[in-house]
């Protein structure tokens, strides 16, 4: 579904949760949250034109955000099954109880009905997404570039920096690719492409948006299980002098 309608991490999370919503899987919907923001062809496009020179990072980036969102899901399965995660507002709850006339829908214009659902999310996500957002441009305006150098040495504190510095600016996926480009010479291939794979999955933004409606419990589950799939993922193929 990624491949064919392109959907950047800013709009992943009311999509996912609308989905959950109206009857899919929890752990299909986590996949899907954290693979489609990497896995469409707009990402690929600009992760290829940003390493030319270098399409192993393509290749890695596209391959691991494959493999690594079914692990992720099938973990948070084995978790949580499929108990209801979601946090239900007080309007939300007392419309699952309300038995609606069949013949109402029909009654209504459907391009009526898609504008109201359209302003509902767009006004309970977009403080949410405000928000993030500002807390973001912070961190992009006050970190020092030359700290990240510093701390960046080796597999192991690199591929920490770089997963940090992903959630914390919380770039698009869609532009990730050019500013991961302009550390090429300082970080190892492996560092960079953790910072682009953790970044759609996982960053600040998101967060917000996570813990407004989602449970607190799976929030912080779903964090550790991503941060720490990738983290081993990414040292791991280091080690084995894949990347």
């Amino acid at each position: 579904m990624g491949a064919i309608f392109p959907i950047c991490e800013c709009a992943i999370v009311p999509i996912v949760r609308r989905l959950i919503k109206k009857g899919m899987p929890l752990h299909v919907g986590v996949v899907f949250l954290v693979a489609a923001p990497i896995l469409n062809p707009i990402v690929a496009a600009s992760t290829f034109f940003a390493f030319r020179t270098d399409l192993s990072v393509l290749y890695a980036r596209m391959g691991l955000a494959f493999i690594l969102s079914i692990i992720i899901g099938a973990i948070l399965y084995i978790i949580f099954k499929n108990k209801d995660q979601l946090r239900w507002t007080k309007e939300e709850l007392v419309g699952r109880q309300v038995v609606v006339d069949p013949i109402t829908p029909r009654k209504m214009n459907r391009m009526k009905q898609t504008m109201y659902h359209a302003a509902d999310e767009f006004f309970l996500m977009g403080k949410y997404l405000i928000m993030g957002a500002f807390v973001a441009s912070l961190f992009q305006t006050l970190l020092d570039r030359e700290f990240l150098l510093a701390i960046g040495t080796n597999e192991w504190s690199s591929t920490a920096v770089m997963m940090g510095f992903a959630f914390l600016i919380s770039l698009c996926s869609e532009a990730d690719a050019f500013v991961a480009a302009s550390f090429n010479n300082t970080f190892s291939t492996g560092s960079l492409v953790a910072f682009l794979v953790y970044g759609p999955m996982l960053d600040l933004k998101n967060t917000f948006m996570l813990f407004a409606f989602f449970k607190v419990r799976f929030v912080v589950i779903f964090m550790s299980v991503v941060t720490v799939v990738v983290f081993a993922a990414m040292i791991a193929l280091q080690y084995l002098q894949i990347l």
